[in-house]
This record gives C-alpha cells, structure tokens and sequence, in this order.
C-alpha cells in the first residue's frame, strides 16, 4: 500500500525524520518520543511508524512503556477534543431522537467493555475512536479502564520494531507477516472484533427496548 500524502506531505516520511531528531537527543529522548506520539494522535498520524520505531530506539520494555503513555496521554486529548469542542454540537442534532439516546446511555453504563474489545481489534481505527468515545457517554474512568486492550498490539509492533535494530529498516510494508506473535495478535483481534460487534448489538437492542417499552 502506498503512504498516504496530505498536501504533498508524506506523513510517514515525516513521522521517520522525526524518529531520528528523537534518536539524536540521547537522554531525553524518551521524553521527546511520548510528545511525539500525543501529537500524532490527536493530528491522525500513523501510529505504527512510530511504534517500530520505539522498538528500534527503546527496545521492548522501554520502547513499549513510551508508546503507551504517549498512546494513552494523546487518546485522551483527543477524547477530550470531541467531547468538549463537537459533543454540544451532536447532542443538538440528535434532540428529540429517544433511540439514540437510549443506546448513549447503555454506552455511558458498560462503555468500558466496547472500549475494551475495540482496542483489542484492528479492524477499529485508534485516532477515530478516540474522538467517537469523546461524543458518546462513555466516562473518562471507563475510557482508560477499557484502553488496556492497547497492551497486547503495542508490544507485539514494538517487539517487531526492535527486531530491525535501526530506523533505516522501519516501514509499514517491512513488519513480517509470518511470526506467531503476529498471527497470534490477528486471532485475537478477529476474535474481540466478533465479540464488540455482538456485545455492541445486545446493549443497542436492550436500549431500544427500553426506550419503547
């Protein structure tokens, strides 16, 4: 697949200068690589650059510790963003509409779980959701509590990151496709995508039967 160009800016061309600035800071770059990452969340910048990359620079450990709280720390700004800066804005397009409140509301009680699942699956894209949860009723407590399900996929691209030894070799095209670590993550996925799409249809249709009974 070919790099996504925005203006004429080749985001993960950007996103690997940027890698390297961080590599040239020695002991602060850790710092440096965490700011990074918030950015590029909030901004929908690809991730998976810089998660090889933590892996090349950090290690595993380290590496995997630096993409979380950057991960974490920018997902809440951007959950933030859609909550305070779009959410007056959806709530007034959907006054008057009982159903979609219904199902806001059961989101706000066990939001926690969908969370959960949908960090677990790729097929949920991570900069897109952390605005949608900003405009759902989830709670910020249930918004970290379910972010958890990030753990498993950053190791696992971090673990591949590191596996390069240096940035030159990072690319999305580059991660290998044939390590049971990888295949691993990709059940598990498959199986929390499954699993968010049947649990989400059940809370749906419990607050749609509340709401017209």
């Amino acid at each position: 697949m070919n790099p996504i160009h925005l203006s004429g800016v080749n985001p993960q061309a950007l996103l690997c200068n940027a890698l390297q600035w961080v590599d040239s800071l020695g002991p602060v770059g850790g710092l440096a690589f965490m700011g990074l990452y918030i950015l590029a969340t909030v901004a929908f910048l690809p991730g998976l650059v810089l998660t090889l990359g933590a892996g090349a620079l950090f290690g595993v450990i380290g590496g995997s510790l630096f993409v979380l709280v950057g991960a974490t720390l920018g997902s809440v700004v951007a959950f933030w963003v859609g909550r305070y800066l779009v959410r007056d804005w959806v709530a007034h397009q959907l006054e008057g509409k009982d159903r979609f409140k219904a199902i806001d509301q059961a989101l706000a009680q066990e939001g926690w779980k969908i969370v959960l699942l949908t960090r677990l699956s790729p097929v949920f894209p991570f900069n897109l959701l952390n605005y949608a949860f900003g405009l759902s009723g989830v709670s910020l407590r249930d918004y970290l509590l379910g972010s958890v399900g990030m753990i498993p996929g950053t190791v696992m691209y971090v673990y591949l990151g590191s596996l390069a030894g240096t940035l030159a070799c990072l690319s999305a095209a580059a991660v290998p496709t044939s390590s049971p670590v990888q295949w691993a993550l990709y059940i598990l996925g498959f199986l929390a995508t499954l699993a968010v799409a049947l649990y989400a249809t059940r809370v749906a249709r419990q607050a749609l039967d509340k709401t017209v009974s």
